[in-house]
């Protein structure tokens, strides 16, 4: 398989202060990272973060302003400035927002600040779906029969419609599920392009499209990989990211329940070959598709930290911010393959504000009460606050809760325990929900594809009875200490009588 020379490695860069560009529990997990390193930590800020537990514990913080919040963090100039003014020599940019745009990472390189990921140019290449798959499919590694439309627009209606169904068509730019389409008669192919399209540029501002053979019952297998600047790649390992609801994971694992170790071996060096052909630098993930038949295609690349990486830490032994911030100082890897082996089984849970029981609503409201859970291998990445509000401006994600144990059956008990453990009143989440899927037959086999959450809605969506709610509201009640000791108080006109008794 064809490779490209990775670049000269530049010299090790030091910073001690580093401003962290997102929020949320993506924000307070690398600060913690960061603080253990001994950096000074800056945070980036809207008004509507200014009370969330990142903000409250940085060294340092930028308010950031927007037309909404959203566009605070996604304001570029805003950012590079931030930096400049808390004093930070390097950004982290978590996920989501900037966290893959090449744009960011070259202004910050304009300014003499270190962007904590890849090299611009690579999140530029491997960020376009066209581009990546083109750059992979030349150099051997497996793609997707497919029809891509900067190839012959004119032509592209036909290209797709040879390939025959299933299909599956994507933005060109797109990401998270946004703009993807199933198409499975072809007389409704040009309609959902269109569709597609309209989709592509409300989110992405690209209406560009391709299409793609859409595997049945697939599973969502990605690899995680590191790169160093002096060309020396590995993969950490796969996870299995199958338990998906329109396109979003909500539940992931590894090691993968449905590869044997010669697959496993394969799929996650094909990630490692893909990674070393681009020269990657940073922490990325390389995601394919697998087949029922041992098949696997290409996805695509993301070019930074996932939601899902504490499950690879837990299973690994690393920090990936640690390993992050190490590489972009430049540091050699110090790691080669042989040094990263599995041990046990890791499940992570995505708990959010949202209502299972009317099509997955996002919820918003203020926490009256957040009691996570505890417990052997248990780890709860949050960034929320008893008393703190759950808008709509920004993803429900409230909290991950990840379970370690020594066996598969031994994460999905301590999991299914941790979720009911789990106390948050004030807004719906999807608690209740995810403990069906752990225990669902399908799940529990290791045989969950990405059509299992659709397949079997009627069996994991339940409405509660009448007397369910009666239990909810009285713990709701009973679990509000102001009001419990109002409830309980002596009355001011008894409490002045003292000690004297009839």
């Amino acid at each position: 398989m064809g490779g490209t020379r990775a670049p000269a490695a530049p010299p090790l860069r030091q910073f001690d202060t580093v401003l962290i560009a997102n929020r949320g529990e993506i924000a307070l997990r690398v600060l913690r990272t960061l603080r253990a390193m001994g950096m000074r930590v800056a945070v980036a800020h809207h008004a509507v973060d200014a009370a969330s537990p990142a903000v409250l514990a940085a060294d340092a913080t930028v308010e950031l302003h927007g037309s909404t919040p959203v566009a605070a963090y996604l304001d570029i100039a805003q950012l590079v400035a931030a930096a400049m003014s808390s004093g930070a020599q390097a950004v982290h940019p978590g996920y989501g927002f900037l966290s893959e745009n090449a744009a960011f990472a070259r202004a910050l390189e304009d300014a003499g600040i270190t962007f904590i990921g890849p090299r611009a140019d690579t999140i530029e290449l491997m960020g376009d779906k066209v581009r990546a798959r083109r750059f992979v499919a030349e150099r051997g590694f497996p793609v997707a029969p497919s029809a891509i439309e900067d190839d012959d627009p004119a032509s592209f209606v036909e290209r797709a419609r040879a390939l025959g169904t299933p299909l599956l068509i994507k933005p060109s730019a797109g990401g998270g599920g946004k703009g993807m389409r199933i198409v499975r008669d072809l007389t409704l192919l040009e309609a959902e392009i269109a569709t597609a399209r309209r989709e592509g540029e409300r989110y992405f501002g690209d209406g560009r499209l391709f299409v793609e053979r859409y595997v049945e019952r697939p599973r969502h297998i990605e690899v995680q990989v590191l790169g160093d600047a002096h060309g020396q790649v590995v993969h950490v390992w796969e996870r299995e990211c199958s338990v998906q609801r329109r396109f979003q994971k909500i539940i992931e694992e590894t090691p993968s329940p449905g590869l044997t170790p010669e697959q496993r071996r394969q799929i996650c060096e094909a990630a490692a070959g893909i990674a070393r052909a681009c020269g990657y630098l940073g922490a990325g993930t390389v995601e394919f598709i697998y087949g029922a038949g041992g098949e696997f295609f290409f996805l695509e690349m993301n070019t930074r930290l996932q939601v899902e990486h504490p499950v690879t830490e837990a299973v690994c032994g690393l920090d990936l911010v640690h390993e992050q911030v190490r590489l972009a100082r430049g540091e050699p890897l110090g790691l080669v393959q042989t040094d990263i082996a599995q041990q046990g089984h890791a499940i992570e849970c995505r708990l959010y504000a949202e209502d299972p029981a009317h099509d997955f609503r996002p919820a918003t409201g203020r926490i009256l009460t957040w009691k996570p859970p505890v417990g052997p291998g248990l780890r709860v990445d949050a960034g929320v606050l008893e008393g703190g509000e759950v808008t709509a401006a920004f993803d429900p994600m409230i909290a991950k809760i990840v379970c370690h144990g020594a066996t598969r059956a031994q994460a999905i008990a301590r999991s299914v325990r941790a979720l009911q453990d789990t106390v948050l009143l004030g807004v719906a989440t999807n608690a209740t929900y995810l403990t069906r899927v752990l225990q669902h037959p399908e799940f529990t086999a290791g045989q969950a594809d990405t059509g299992m959450l659709a397949r079997c809605a009627g069996e994991l969506v339940a409405t509660p009875s009448e007397d369910d709610i009666d239990l909810l509201l009285a713990a709701a009640v009973l679990s509000d200490r102001e009001l419990m000791l109002r409830v309980h108080a002596v009355p001011a006109m008894h409490a002045a009588m003292g000690a004297w008794r009839n």
